[in-house]
């Protein structure tokens, strides 16, 4: 679709609800996370209408401190990425690494107080490489990750897993970036 400028023109509810429907991001769907769970699926989160798509789960606490994995449909295998962070009592950067795990393991992370995933995924719907871009936070260290699920399989669904205890409350969102 063209960009369309608009000049000194009465606008039509077809341009208008043509611009609003293709914006730059576009609601998929949400999932309220349950009372004390180990994980949670999404399913029909990705489809050929768009090729990345923005993932937030706020609003919800763990039992303990945790990391977030992030793994796509039924794939336990072959995930990669690298996780850069900062201590909030130290200035001297850090590391932890993927190296085929059963997901992006830093995907997002929390504790008691609060859980927080903010991604963008490219092409998991694609016979692609899936890339991740994320911020991971825990009570004291804050970082940024970035992976890659090296294989070509198409994926609709997703599933979050908390590193260690269980989560609780708060929404799972997914949102499509839309194509030029």
């Amino acid at each position: 679709m063209s960009i369309k400028t608009f000049t000194s023109e009465i606008l039509t509810s077809t341009d208008v609800n043509n611009y609003l429907t293709n914006s730059g991001s576009q609601y998929i769907t949400s999932t309220v996370v349950g009372t004390t769970v180990s994980s949670v699926t999404i399913t029909g989160a990705f489809s050929g209408v768009w090729d990345s798509y923005k993932i937030i789960y706020s609003g919800g606490v763990g039992s303990t401190s945790f990391h977030l994995g992030l793994s796509l449909g039924s794939t336990a295998t072959g995930y990669y990425g690298g996780l850069i962070y900062n201590n909030a009592a130290s200035a001297t950067p850090a590391g932890a690494l993927d190296s085929n795990t059963a997901s992006f393991t830093f995907a997002g992370g929390g504790n008691t107080t609060q859980a927080l995933l903010n991604c963008d995924l490219h092409n998991p719907f694609l016979a692609r490489y899936t890339l991740i871009n994320a911020s991971n936070l825990s009570f004291t260290n804050y970082g940024t990750y970035n992976g890659a699920l090296g294989n070509t399989t198409s994926y609709t669904a997703f599933t979050l897993t908390p590193n260690s205890g269980t989560i609780t409350g708060g929404t799972v969102t997914v949102y499509g970036y839309r194509k030029a």
